[in-house]
């Protein structure tokens, strides 16, 4: 902490919190002097929130000028700065403060007798607050003590704060930080790093796939029908066009009519909406990134997304082995290893798993019966079908297990109705997962280009919906009609963005997200 000790007044008793949860009893007096306080400043003709302020440098701009100036020193070098009040001490004749601006740089103020006379001494006093946004003119110095500081010649109000800020020394709840993450961006250096490290993790998404010939796109977001993923969408209503609306799912089937059309490397960074569930990893509101690219396969998209993940690792956070919140490494570098599905899956239950069509496979009479065996809970009426209990099945004997990042590959035909069939093993398509810190990052395949077999697949998607899979595909007949045009072979992948901070924070993804969805309090 840099700057004076704090002093503690009804700005900043031990008991006050900015927080709606708050119980007690003395926030609503803290509210109320803080209004009387504002209403001070305007019944006397000054702004408590003034349209500008004559700010000629920035706090930041001040530190890199005079990184050691020595104790004492009067620079010469008269400055207008601004920032919020993190840290008050008044004593007599001469007052500190501690601002901090938006990235959490802090500068101290002093405000003394000598420097802005009895009465902005003595409003200074009667009017400023913790959390109080102020401008303050006058001198760059370094104190006594060796602090650099503005001696102020002038001061005035920025922005009347009408709420105090949590105790500095307690932390806020989770739940808090979610709610409020303006208050936590205030109060936490980590929540303002996340902030930014996100920003720089997109910018550097954008710029690594610039340098490989992609082209940003956008695609609806409201779209007719629900497709490019297995999930159940939102429904809205279109009061213009008297129609029921899906919010988007994935982009997928707008991104391969992009490819269609020639723009054969395509991606977008883009918001999905799934109205599922919410937990650690999972958001109904996210951000994903999905890529196009002609002429490719899905080992080359495998390649291209751990070069990104890489890349974008050494850009935001200075090195390929972050490091978690315990204080432990997570590397990121060099080759990545792979494993398949059933083989793995075959592995974990000591016996052999089939793919659906091929010789001797595996029914789901016998897939049902070894859930059982080994304590997997399958749902009854949701008509799961060969692949998607071998997934379920996997998830919970193989992939529940995995730490380091790994490429699961060779996904069952059923699950993936997108994807081109493997170029050599019967019952399963060309795809792979990358799970990272044993969460699923990523996904890519070999995508399907034959729309005679796409219509098939959406046929078997029909019929799994009508056997209660509420997240099966419909059939798309504009997205068939463009494939009917002729899609050169391609490969696609997807990423989620919050994921991939996950990833590289450690942190889950409420803590990734700036703002969050979080149920309304009753």
């Amino acid at each position: 902490m840099t700057g004076p000790d704090r002093v503690r007044g009804v700005s900043d008793s031990p008991t006050s919190t900015a927080t709606p949860e708050a119980t007690d009893e003395q926030t609503p007096e803290q509210l109320r002097i803080r209004r009387e306080k504002r209403e001070r400043i305007l019944a006397e003709g000054r702004e408590a929130y003034p349209v500008a302020i004559p700010r000629t440098h920035s706090l930041g701009e001040i530190r890199a000028a005079y990184p050691d100036l020595e104790a004492g020193t009067e620079t010469g070098q008269h400055v207008g700065v601004s920032g919020r009040v993190i840290f008050l001490r008044n004593k007599g004749k001469l007052c500190f403060a501690t601002l901090q601006e938006g990235d959490g740089t802090q500068l101290q103020a002093m405000v003394s007798f000598n420097g802005v006379g009895e009465d902005a001494l003595a409003r200074w006093k009667s009017e400023v607050d913790l959390g109080d946004i102020v401008f303050i003119s006058g001198e760059v110095i370094s104190s006594r003590t060796g602090e650099l500081s503005v001696m102020a010649d002038d001061w005035q109000m920025a922005s009347k704060s009408l709420r105090p800020l949590p105790v500095a020394h307690k932390d806020m709840s989770e739940e808090a930080r979610v709610r409020q993450r303006y208050v936590d961006l205030i109060m936490r250096p980590e929540a303002r790093s996340i902030a930014r490290t996100r920003i720089s993790v997109i910018a550097e998404l954008r710029a690594a796939l610039g340098r490989r010939g992609f082209l940003e796109v956008e695609t609806p977001m409201l779209q007719t029908l629900h497709g490019g993923a297995a999930a159940r969408p939102f429904v809205t209503h279109s009061n213009a066009f008297d129609i029921d609306l899906f919010l988007r799912i994935a982009p997928e089937l707008f991104l391969k009519r992009c490819v269609v059309g020639g723009i054969e490397r395509v991606f977008e960074i883009n918001r999905n909406f799934r109205n599922e569930g919410a937990d650690s990893t999972h958001s109904p509101e996210f951000a994903m990134l999905e890529t196009y690219q002609a002429y490719g396969t899905y080992d080359d998209s495998a390649v291209m997304i751990r070069e990104l993940v890489q890349e974008v690792s050494q850009a935001a956070l200075g090195t390929q082995t972050p490091t978690m919140p315990d204080g432990s490494t997570y590397d990121l570098s060099g080759e990545w290893t792979a494993l398949e599905m059933y083989p793995s899956l075959s592995e974990a239950l000591g016996e052999q798993i089939v793919p659906a069509g091929a010789d001797g496979e595996t029914t789901v009479e016998q897939l049902l019966a070894i859930a059982a065996r080994v304590g997997l809970e399958i749902p009854k009426d949701k008509g799961y079908g060969h692949g998607k209990l071998v997934e379920e099945l996997w998830e919970h004997m193989v992939g529940a297990k995995l730490d380091r990042p790994v490429f699961v590959r060779d996904f069952p035909v059923e699950t993936s109705p997108l994807v081109r069939a493997h170029r050599s093993v019967t019952g399963v398509v060309e795809k792979w997962d990358l799970y990272v810190r044993g969460f699923e990052l990523a996904t890519g395949y070999s995508e399907l280009v034959d729309p005679v077999i796409q219509r098939e697949r959406f046929a078997d998607q029909a019929r799994l919906a009508a056997a209660g899979d509420d997240e099966a595909m419909v059939l798309d007949e504009e997205f068939l009609a463009a494939m009917e045009y002729g899609m050169p072979p391609t490969t696609g992948t997807g990423m989620g963005i919050d994921r991939l901070l996950m990833a590289l924070t450690g942190l889950g993804i409420r803590d990734t997200i700036l703002f969050p969805l979080v149920k309304p309090r009753t």
